[in-house]
C-alpha cells in the first residue's frame, strides 16, 4: 500500500510547485491586450432537485471528495484551499472569487445557465450577482441547453430534467435573460452582448431559434447579441446554426482521438479501466484548430479529469503543470490577437471551478495559487516567445516511480479515504 498511500498524501499537501497568494499582483492589469473569460459552474449550493435525485445536501463537492489516484502522476484527490468547500448562496464567496480573478488577469466569468421551458436550476449565484452591483465581476451567460440525466452514475437514458424546446420557449428564454444582458457588468464584444449557447444542434430549428432570440433582445432595446457556439460534440462551425462565432471548450475539439496511455502508465489501481491522455498532447492538438472561415475564440484548460464522477471508468489528462498550462495560454493569447481585433481578442478558460472535472483555476491544497499566478504572467507577457507546452519538466517528481500496491489493499485504503473525505463536508 506504500506507493498508493504516498501518492495520495503527495497531492493532499503542498507540492514543490506551490505558490502562495502573494504571487498574485495586488491590482488588476491595465489595458490588457487580450481578455480572459473563464467558464463558471454554479453547482456549489444545494437545490431541491439535486436533493431528490442524489440525496440531501448534494452539491458538486459531494463528487469532488470521492476522487482517488489510479496511476502514478494521476492528480487525485483535489482539495480546495483558501476558498474552502464554499457555498454559492453566500455573496461573500462571489466577492472573493471576483477579487482573485481580477488579480489573476481573468476579465470575467461565463456562467453556465440552466433553463428548461421556464424552469431555472442553480440560478442562485447569478441572482446574487445581479442583486449585488458592488461585486466587480464582468460576466456573460452560456445557456447549457441539454437535458440532465444520471450520466454521473452511468445511466445516460434516465432523464432527470428534459430540455423540450416547446413552442414559444425561444422568446421566453430571451425574455428571462434580459435583466442579465442589461446589467452594466455584462460582457460585450463591439458593444454586442456576448451570449453562448452550448448545443444548438439539439434544437429542432436552430436558425429560427437564433433569429427569435435576437429579435426579442433587440426589441427590448439592447444591441443584437453576439451568439457564440462552444465547440463540443464534433460541432465546430457556428454558421449552419445561424450563430456568429465559435469558442473552444477543451477537451472537446480533437483530443478524444489521442492515444490512451493507460497500458504504459504505472497503475496504482490494477482495476483502472479508463482513459489517460497526455496533457501536452491535448494542448498541441487544440492549438491546431484555427477556425477557418468563421470567427473562433480559442480556449485552454488547466487540466481535465472526470475521475471524481466516473471512478475507474474515467477519462482524464495527466501531466498538467502551471508551466505547461501557461505555455498553452500564451500561445492561445497570441493566436486570438492574430485572428481577432479590438475587444474581440478573447481567450476562454475551461474553467474557473469545474472541480469534479479537474478543471479549475481556484487555489487548491497542492498547487496553491500557482495556476492563477501563471494566468497573470501569461497575460502580462504572452507577446514574448515561450516554450511549447510539451517542453515543461515532467511532474510529479521521479520519486514516485515505485511498485504498485496489491489491488485488495488499494480498495481497502480507497474506502477509508472516501469516508474520511466525506467527513470534510
Amino acid at each position: 500500500m506504500t506507493a498508493f498511500h504516498d501518492h495520495y498524501r503527495f497531492y493532499r499537501q503542498r507540492g514543490p510547485l506551490f505558490e502562495a497568494e502573494s504571487a498574485l499582483p495586488a491590482a488588476a492589469p491595465v489595458a490588457p491586450a487580450a481578455r480572459y473569460i473563464a467558464y463558471y459552474l454554479p453547482q456549489f449550493h444545494p437545490i431541491a432537485e439535486n436533493d431528490r435525485w442524489w440525496g440531501a445536501g448534494f452539491t458538486e463537492w459531494t463528487n469532488v471528495t470521492g476522487g482517488l489516484p489510479r496511476y502514478v502522476g494521476h492528480y487525485q484527490p483535489r482539495c480546495p484551499a483558501d476558498l474552502g468547500f464554499y457555498d454559492l448562496r453566500d455573496a461573500g464567496v462571489l466577492r472573493r472569487q471576483a477579487e482573485l480573478a481580477k488579480r489573476a488577469g481573468v476579465h470575467g466569468f461565463c456562467i453556465h445557465h440552466y433553463w428548461f421551458s421556464g424552469v431555472r436550476l442553480l440560478e442562485k449565484p447569478l441572482d446574487l450577482l445581479l442583486a449585488n452591483p458592488d461585486i466587480d465581476l464582468p460576466f456573460c451567460l452560456n445557456w447549457a441547453n441539454e437535458s440532465w440525466s444520471r450520466r454521473w452514475d452511468g445511466s445516460e437514458s434516465d432523464i432527470l430534467m428534459e430540455q423540450r424546446y416547446a413552442p414559444g420557449d425561444d422568446i421566453a428564454f430571451a425574455e428571462s435573460i434580459l435583466p442579465a444582458l442589461a446589467d452594466p457588468r455584462y460582457i460585450t464584444v463591439g458593444g454586442r452582448p456576448l451570449l453562448l449557447i452550448y448545443r444548438p444542434g439539439d434544437m429542432p430549428e436552430p436558425r429560427r431559434t437564433m433569429d427569435a432570440i435576437r429579435d426579442r433582445i433587440v426589441r427590448a432595446g439592447l444591441p443584437d447579441p453576439l451568439i457564440v457556439m462552444p465547440q463540443v460534440f464534433e460541432a465546430y462551425d457556428p454558421r449552419p446554426f445561424g450563430m456568429d462565432a465559435a469558442a473552444g471548450f477543451p477537451p472537446h475539439g480533437g483530443p478524444w482521438s489521442l492515444p490512451n496511455d493507460r497500458a504504459s502508465l504505472q497503475l496504482l489501481d490494477p482495476a483502472f479501466a479508463g482513459t489517460a491522455i497526455d496533457y501536452a498532447a491535448m494542448a498541441q492538438r487544440l492549438l491546431e484548430n484555427r477556425g477557418g472561415d468563421y470567427q473562433l475564440f480559442p480556449c485552454v484548460a488547466p487540466c481535465w479529469d472526470n475521475e471524481a464522477r466516473k471512478g475507474r471508468a474515467s477519462l482524464g489528462f495527466y501531466g498538467s503543470t502551471p508551466a505547461r498550462y501557461g505555455a498553452w495560454l500564451r500561445a492561445a493569447s497570441r493566436r486570438t490577437c492574430e485572428d481577432n481585433s479590438g475587444d474581440a481578442r478573447l481567450v476562454f478558460i475551461n474553467a474557473w471551478n469545474e472541480w469534479a472535472e479537474g478543471a479549475y483555476l481556484e487555489p487548491d491544497r497542492h498547487f496553491g495559487h500557482a495556476y492563477l499566478a501563471e494566468t497573470r504572467r501569461a497575460l502580462d507577457g504572452f507577446e514574448h516567445a515561450d516554450a511549447a507546452p510539451e517542453d515543461a519538466p515532467a511532474y510529479p517528481p521521479p520519486a514516485f516511480r515505485a511498485s504498485p500496491s496489491p489491488r485488495h489493499r488499494i480498495v481497502d485504503f480507497a474506502r477509508r479515504a472516501r469516508r474520511k473525505a466525506a467527513r470534510l463536508l
